[in-house]
């Protein structure tokens, strides 16, 4: 009897929704499993050209922290493509402004530069606080360590 090897199909793919509260966790840390869950690579059908990453929502991203004093040196850098565009700030001064997009960039460094990358980013759902409103997917709380 010979075995063939099954392949998982993009019309077979079960996305599941997760839950992940960064309160008091360290930044990097946190970034690397989000990003694992996004691509999926726990999953044991996990096909290298198909998206079988699942949906994931952060909660408490204004409590956040970072090691060993970076909250003083880390930058954050944009530009807007004009002369003379090139805009700084620090990580102080992105918390006051918008904490989300804090998780959002140090997320979507840690994913793979490819095609699939914004379709996984487009599944991350940061928020501020405790409250979000994907209550009806029923997503399954993870804790890190």
């Amino acid at each position: 009897m010979k075995y063939k090897t099954v392949w998982t199909k993009k019309e077979n793919l079960e996305r599941k929704w997760y839950v992940v509260d960064v309160k008091d966790q360290i930044l990097g840390r946190v970034a690397t499993k989000i990003a694992s869950l996004l691509i999926g690579k726990e999953k044991p059908e996990i096909v290298p050209d198909v998206d079988c990453g699942d949906n994931v929502i952060v909660i408490n991203s204004d409590n956040v922290k970072l090691t060993r004093g970076k909250e003083l040196n880390k930058m954050y850098y944009r530009h807007s493509m004009y002369p003379g565009g090139f805009k700084e700030t620090t990580w102080q001064r992105q918390m006051e402004k918008d904490s989300t997009k804090i998780i959002t960039d140090a997320v979507k460094n840690m994913l793979p530069n490819n095609k699939s990358r914004d379709a996984r980013i487009a599944r991350l759902y940061v928020y501020k606080n405790s409250v979000h409103k994907h209550g009806g997917q029923n997503p399954i709380e993870i804790k890190f360590n």
